[in-house]
C-alpha cells in the first residue's frame, strides 16, 4: 500500500513525527541537526498554552547542549540556585515543618552535581520551552512543522508507513508516506493504540487539580528559595497535599491539590479555587489572579513495547508517572535523543535493522525505572503529615496543637521529630535522585561489552551518580582545555558522530578508525586527550575517570553513551568489528568478500 486506497500519497518524507510537545520537538530538532528531512504534525494549533512540565535536569541540559540550544534555554529559565530547597510547611504564612537541600544544592551534594555535568538543573515551564524548540527547528530549515494537523490512522508494511492526517482548519484529509514514524502524541496516544499496545500499570491512582496563578509571595519564599513548597494545612485530609510550584520567582505559581475521590471538583468555580489557594497560603489578603485550572488523573504505567515495525513511540505515549521527581519531560527528551541518531543511520543504509530494535531495548527499562521511582516518591510525601501525627477526622484545632507542640521537650514530641526526620530523609529520593537522572546505564543494545563486570554501587544508586566508562553508561564529564577554551568531554563528543577518545600512545587507533570507516561506511572521529593535536586534561580528571590506559580508547556514540572501550592499543584492530556490531551490520570480512551475510 502506498497511499489511501492504493493511490499515491500526498506527501513523502523520511520521518513523520506525530505530536509537538517536548518529545516530538526534540526529535525534530535532533533530525534537523543530523540533516534528516521530516514532517511534524500536531493536532493543537500552537504550542502548549499552560506550564505543564517544567523541571529540566542535568541530562536534559546536556542533550540541549549537544543540540545547540542550551544557551537560549538557560537565558529563559530560572537557575538552579533558586530551587535550592524543598520546604515542608503548614501554610506559607504558618509554621515551617522541615526543609531539605534539593537538586544538588545541599552542602553535602553540590560538589557532586557540579563535578558530574557541565550542565546545571533549571526550571523552564513547558509553555516557554516549546517555542524555543520550534524556533530552533525552523531556523535549521530541514524539517516542516504543521500545527493544527491531526493524525488519524496509520498502516505500515515492510517498506514504510502510510498515515492519514486531517487539516483541522480546512477539514481536508491527506496521506503521508514515511520510511519511519515517531509517535510523540502523549498520554492516550493514538499512535500507540494503532499499534495495539496498551500500557502496563495503574491508571487513575489519584485525582489532581492544578491551578496556574499569579500572586506576589516573595515575603514568604525569597528567604527560602525552592521549586516546591509542600503544605499540610490543618483540617484537610493528610493525603490531600497542597503543593506550590514556583514557575517565576516569586510571582507565578502552580498550586496542586489531590482531592479525595468523592469530592466535587468544579474547575470553573474560580472563586472557590482562589479561596482554596488563600487557605493554603494562610493569608487571606494576598491578591490571587487565576490563569488556568485543570483536573487530571495521576498514572503510573509504562508500555511493554516501545516500537512495532517502523513505528516508534516516545515520551508520555509510553511512560506516564506522577509528577514527583520531574522525570516525565526529561525522559521524553532522552527517548527522542536515543532514537534519532539510529534513524539517521538506518535511512542512510549504514545500519542493520537490529540497530533500531535497540531503541526499545535501551529505553524501556529506563521508562520502568522512572515510573517506579516517581510513584515511590509520591508515596513518600504522605510520610510528612503522618510524622506530624495528623490523622483522618482530626479537627483543625487539634492539628494546629500538634504543630505548636512539635518542638517541646516531651517524649511524644521527640518521637514525632524523629519520625519527621526519617520522613524528610526519604524525600531525598525525589529531591536529589542524581543516579536516576544521570546514572542510568544501557545493559543491552547498541554497545559491545568489554568483558568487565558492571561497576558495583557503593552508595544508593538512585541517590548517587557513579561515573564510569563501562559500555552502556553515559560518558563521564571532565573539563578539558582546547587552546584557551574550556570544554567538556561531552562537548567534544556527540554532535551526530561516533568519537574515539584515546591519549598518548594511542596512535594505532587512527589506522583502526580509518579501517572501521572503510568497512562500515561510518566515520569515527579520533580525539587524543593529552596528546599532540588534542585537548589537554589540565585537572587530570579524565585520567581518573577513563578506566583505561593512556593508549586505550573509549568509543562514544552520537548520544554520548559509551559503545565500547579497550584497555590499551593492543585491541585497536578490533574496532572495525566492534563498529559493525554496534551498528548491527553484517560481519565486515563477509561484506568485503561478498560472502554470507554481505
Amino acid at each position: 500500500m502506498t497511499g489511501s486506497e492504493g493511490t499515491a500519497p500526498d506527501i513523502r518524507v523520511p520521518v513523520l513525527i506525530v505530536g509537538g510537545g517536548p518529545a516530538g520537538l526534540t526529535a525534530a530538532l535532533a533530525l534537523s541537526r543530523y540533516g534528516v528531512p521530516h514532517l511534524l504534525v500536531n493536532r493543537h494549533h500552537g504550542t502548549a498554552h499552560t506550564p505543564r512540565a517544567h523541571l529540566l535536569n542535568q541530562r536534559t541540559g546536556e542533550i540541549f547542549r549537544d543540540l545547540g540550544i542550551a544557551d537560549r534555554v538557560e537565558a529563559h529559565a530560572t537557575p538552579g540556585h533558586l530551587m535550592a530547597n524543598h520546604v515542608f510547611m503548614s501554610t506559607f504564612a504558618g509554621p515551617e515543618v522541615a526543609r531539605i537541600g534539593a537538586y544538588g544544592n545541599g552542602p553535602d551534594r553540590i560538589g557532586e552535581y557540579r563535578a558530574a555535568s557541565p550542565s546545571g538543573l533549571c526550571n523552564l515551564p513547558q509553555h516557554l520551552l516549546e517555542p524555543l524548540l520550534v524556533e530552533a527547528v525552523q531556523e535549521a530549515c530541514v524539517g516542516q512543522l504543521r500545527f493544527g494537523h491531526e493524525f488519524v490512522s496509520l498502516e505500515q508494511d515492510e517498506h514504510g508507513v502510510t498515515s492519514r492526517i486531517t487539516d483541522r482548519r480546512t477539514g481536508r484529509d491527506y496521506t503521508v508516506r514515511s520510511d519511519y514514524l515517531i509517535g510523540a502524541d502523549g498520554a492516550r496516544s493514538r499512535v500507540l493504540a494503532q499499534l495495539g499496545i496498551a500500557l502496563d500499570g495503574a491508571t487513575g491512582i489519584a485525582r489532581a487539580v492544578t491551578t496556574w496563578f499569579e500572586a506576589d509571595l516573595s515575603r514568604y519564599s525569597a528567604h527560602r528559595p525552592a521549586l516546591l513548597y509542600m503544605g499540610a494545612v490543618p483540617g484537610s485530609p493528610p493525603a490531600d497535599g497542597r503543593v506550590f510550584v514556583s514557575l517565576r520567582p516569586w510571582t507565578e505559581w502552580l498550586h496542586l491539590t489531590f482531592p479525595p475521590p468523592t469530592a466535587d471538583v468544579d474547575v470553573e468555580d474560580h472563586e472557590a479555587v482562589r479561596a482554596g489557594i488563600r487557605e493554603s497560603i494562610g493569608d487571606p489578603t494576598v491578591d490571587v489572579t487565576i490563569k488556568n485550572v485543570s483536573a487530571w488523573e495521576v498514572n503510573s504505567a509504562v508500555a511493554p513495547r516501545y516500537a512495532s515495525g517502523r513505528v516508534f513511540c516516545v515520551g508520555d505515549a509510553v511512560h506516564q508517572n506522577p509528577p514527583t521527581n520531574g522525570l516525565g519531560l526529561n525522559s521524553a527528551v532522552a527517548d527522542s535523543f536515543n532514537l534519532c541518531w539510529k534513524l539517521k543511520l538506518a535511512l542512510e543504509g549504514l545500519a542493520g535493522p537490529g540497530l533500531l530494535d535497540t531503541y526499545h531495548d535501551e529505553r524501556q527499562p529506563v521508562g520502568r525505572q522512572i515510573v517506579d521511582r516517581a510513584f515511590r516518591s509520591m508515596v513518600d510525601l504522605i510520610g510528612i503529615p503522618q510524622a506530624l501525627g495528623f490523622t483522618e477526622g482530626q479537627s483543625p484545632e487539634e492539628q494546629w496543637r500538634l504543630l505548636d507542640t512539635l518542638h517541646e521537650d516531651t517524649e511524644e514530641a521527640r518521637q514525632r521529630r524523629a519520625a519527621l526526620a526519617a520522613a524528610t530523609a526519604a524525600i531525598h529520593g525525589q529531591a536529589n535522585a542524581h543516579g536516576v537522572e544521570l546514572g542510568y546505564r544501557y545493559r543491552t543494545g547498541a554497545l559491545v561489552p568489554d568483558g568487565t563486570p558492571e561497576p558495583a554501587d557503593e552508595r544508593d544508586p538512585e541517590l548517587y551518580y557513579r561515573a564510569t566508562t563501562w559500555p552502556g553508561a553515559r560518558l563521564p564529564h571532565a573539563w578539558l582545555e582546547n587552546g584557551r577554551h574550556r570544554c567538556s568531554t561531552l562537548d567534544v563528543t556527540g554532535r551526530g558522530r561516533f568519537t574515539l577518545l584515546t591519549g598518548p600512545g594511542g596512535e594505532p587507533w587512527r589506522d583502526a578508525a580509518r579501517d572501521a570507516a572503510l568497512d562500515t561506511g561510518v566515520e569515527v572521529a579520533v580525539l587524543p586527550i593529552g596528546a599532540g593535536g588534542g585537548p589537554r586534561d589540565p585537572y587530570g580528571t579524565w585520567a581518573e575517570l577513563r578506566e583505561v590506559e593512556e593508549s586505550g580508547a573509549v568509543l562514544v556514540r552520537p548520544d554520548g553513551h559509551v559503545a565500547w572501550r579497550a584497555r590499551d592499543h593492543g585491541h585497536a584492530k578490533e574496532l572495525p568489528e566492534v563498529m559493525a556490531r554496534v551498528l548491527h551490520q553484517p560481519d565486515p570480512a563477509a561484506r568485503r568478500t561478498g560472502g554470507p551475510g554481505a
